[in-house]
């Protein structure tokens, strides 16, 4: 597993070898959640723990928590690439979001489970 899962948000797992401990912290988010673990199970704990707390304190203080990976993202390219996936696009009729994701997928199927 590279990455945790709890409640529709995904933890990192790193390593310290100075601290001899897991950590990680959440990702896609503005603000940060991090949490730490002697071993993989106390990681995933402290993970759960961590977004859950998130998430009552958004509750609490009568706030939306933030959602990761909401689907939009700003990409800067060069003009050059830029006009290049633009008329590509036109010739293949579709969109140049279309285009993107369709590129950001195939090079996502390419990569091992």
């Amino acid at each position: 597993m590279k990455y945790l899962e709890h409640k529709g948000y995904t933890g990192s797992i790193e390593y310290s070898a100075e601290d001899g401990l897991l950590y990680g912290k959440v990702l896609g988010l503005q603000g940060l959640i991090s949490y730490e673990g002697e071993t993989g199970k106390h990681l995933e704990e402290d993970f759960q723990q961590a977004v859950d707390l998130y998430l009552a304190d958004c509750k609490l203080a009568g706030k939306s928590p933030d959602k990761p990976f909401k689907g939009s993202f700003n990409v800067r390219i060069s003009a050059d690439l830029h006009q290049k996936a633009a008329l590509l696009a036109m010739e293949a009729k579709t969109s140049l979001n279309n285009f993107v994701a369709e590129a950001i997928r195939n090079r996502i199927s390419k990569e091992p489970a």
